[in-house]
């Protein structure tokens, strides 16, 4: 790269980033904030004045606790997810942010995790898998005596829990053994039966659970019997559905008050999510305006007369909103500060369908650059997501306005499989239907010539489940690919299946197959099984500490290909986990991986 490319691209990855987690009652905001490399904990008061919080050797999130000038801090170490829960006394307010050292712990034990679901006054709620190092429990503790009670254990990997109005019960949804499903569960006096509020074998996705007014309900974002996610009312025995607010054409996603008797409910079109503000019964109020279009996140005031929005778009790396819900008006929080010479070089995407073979559309954001030099005119890095159940959405990616700015069209599909799109689409890749999704990179190969981009300079870029698909894509269509940056992906589904964490084998198979019985179909998909096809040149990056993908991942396709005498090169991170978390470490790999792309597809 130019020294001027190469400048515009670290300050790109050198912008910061905010996040809201809560608002307490005096409307204090606990948000996260990268200035120090890696998300921190800084307060904003309502007068604006803001204090740092922490200074951990890792990323950390946060939660206030009700009636005290106290938070409960989760945090992990180098990126290995089993997650810590200590308490910050901010009753005195600290003077520099506190390390590790300063935080009182609540619950330690390096061997396993607890993830932090919810704080009450007198009580924090979360899960673990301390158990058996595989089913995940849910655990209220005592913030006074630190007196523990199980109260869900049935088994399974729990992704969220939600105590009720009263304290005595809580709403569970867990994975489901069904691909890209979920279930939900009422442990506690609430609970109907055995409990079960939905079926554990309906192939449907259950999230944003919440208590509504009275107890007697749950407020949930669900695809029950639908296309497209809608807000449902259901009674705690699962028997009626209550549907009130729905769009026949797009997901929504929910965002509910403290007492259930407020919502804010997004509409998700083509990556950016609009928001309005509806009452508990789905009635409307008014909708949210916000300053851009974008992805936003939603953090409820305790007294429920605002929200906090977290907003990023694909020009806007991330800003903090205060939104007053009788009216939908907004007023600036935070802000990242990008200098006026790199806005300028902040490229908004293009909405496109790319045709493939079986008569299906790939939704596809592109990203053009300005002007490009003459060696890199028509090429194109196509950047997978991860997941596989995720999207790429309209938000600020900055390896993708690198990209852009170092010459680079970068185009970013939505492949089979990705959720946002309705229940159809996510479900064309489950199990045996895997390669569909890898049958997507080869259609819009064949698209890039009606968009004016070479054939021949097109690379590919993912991370997990997307660092999977580059290698899928220069393993299993060879003659496709000038090169590849995998980022903590899978090389084989068999050894990935045989090494992940135990936690996450079940949930994983439901998705992939099953190494006891479709082990043969996990080979005919794994990569590595067409290694000798490989010509593409590979730029590989892994965390020595992934939970999900074991750096083995990494390694054997590093080694399988220098065998063959192909251009692997592997960058390890021993204090990074499931990606890069820290900033000197994206400082380091993502401008070598952009100039290795560079240099393999310039004419």
């Amino acid at each position: 790269m130019s020294t001027d490319t190469e400048t515009v691209v670290r300050s790109l990855l050198d912008l910061r980033t905010w996040v809201a987690f809560d608002v307490d009652d005096a409307g204090r905001v606990l948000a996260g904030h990268d200035e120090l490399g890696t998300v921190q904990l800084v307060e904003i008061a309502p007068d604006g004045t803001r204090t740092p919080l922490t200074a951990l050797p890792s990323r950390c999130s946060g939660r206030y606790v009700p009636g005290r000038r106290a938070v409960v801090v989760q945090h992990d170490t180098d990126g290995d997810e089993l997650m810590q829960l200590s308490l910050l006394d901010l009753t005195v307010p600290p003077t520099e942010p506190v390390a590790l050292g300063g935080l009182v712990p609540l619950v330690h034990d390096r061997r396993y995790m607890h993830v932090l679901q919810d704080v009450t006054a007198d009580s924090l709620v979360f899960h673990t898998n301390r158990r058996n190092g595989v089913d995940m429990d849910v655990v209220v503790r005592d913030l006074a005596t630190g007196a523990e009670r199980v109260v869900h254990d049935g088994g399974g990997y729990v992704a969220a829990a939600a105590v009720s109005h009263d304290h005595g019960s809580v709403a569970v949804t867990g994975l489901s053994l069904r691909p890209a499903s979920t279930l939900v569960r009422v442990s506690g006096p609430r609970a109907v039966g055995d409990g079960a509020v939905t079926d554990p074998d309906e192939h449907a996705r259950h999230s944003q659970v919440a208590w509504a007014p009275g107890d007697e309900a749950l407020l949930v974002e669900s695809n029950h019997e639908r296309e497209f996610t809608g807000v449902a009312r259901v009674s705690l025995d699962g028997q009626d559905w209550t549907w009130l607010v729905t769009d026949e054409a797009h997901d929504l996603r929910l965002w509910a008050s403290p007492s259930g008797r407020a919502m804010v409910v997004g509409t998700v079109r083509d990556g950016v999510v609009t928001l309005a503000v509806h009452d508990g019964d789905g009635a409307s109020r008014c909708d949210v305006d916000l300053p851009g279009e974008g992805v936003p996140d939603v953090v409820w005031a305790a007294d429920e007369r605002r929200i906090v929005v977290t907003l990023s778009t694909p020009t806007d790396p991330s800003s903090l909103h205060l939104v007053d819900v009788a009216t939908g008006a907004s007023t600036s929080l935070a802000a990242v500060e990008v200098p006026g010479e790199l806005r300028g070089q902040l490229a908004a995407p293009t909405v496109h369908r790319v045709p493939t073979p079986d008569g299906e559309e790939v939704p596809l954001f592109r990203y053009s650059p300005a002007g490009a030099d003459a060696a890199l005119q028509g090429a194109s890095v196509l950047l997978i997501h991860g997941g596989p159940e995720s999207a790429s959405m309209q938000s600020f990616s900055p390896v993708v306005q690198a990209l852009v700015s170092a010459g680079l069209t970068v185009l970013v599909p939505n492949v089979r499989g990705s959720t946002t799109y309705g229940k159809r689409w996510y479900s064309l890749d489950d199990v045996r239907l895997r390669l569909g999704s890898v049958a997507d990179l080869a259609a819009i190969h064949e698209w890039l010539p009606s968009q004016g981009l070479d054939p021949a300079r097109s690379a590919l870029w993912g991370g997990s489940y997307g660092g999977y698909m580059v290698l899928a894509g220069v393993a299993m269509q060879p003659e496709r690919w000038a090169a590849g940056v995998d980022i903590v992906g899978m090389s084989s589904l068999v050894t990935f299946l045989e090494n992940t964490s135990p936690y996450r084998v079940a949930y994983r198979e439901r998705e992939y197959g099953s190494l006891a019985e479709d082990r043969d179909f996990l080979e005919s998909a794994s990569p590595i099984t067409y290694l000798d096809d490989i010509v593409a040149p590979l730029f590989v990056i892994h965390g020595a500490n992934d939970p999900r993908v074991p750096l083995s991942e990494a390694e054997q396709i590093r080694d399988a290909l220098a065998g063959r005498g192909i251009d692997c090169e592997l960058r390890v991170y021993e204090d990074e986990g499931h990606g890069l978390a820290k900033r000197e470490n994206r400082q380091d790999s993502y401008p070598a991986a952009i100039e290795f792309l560079r240099r393999h597809l310039a004419r």
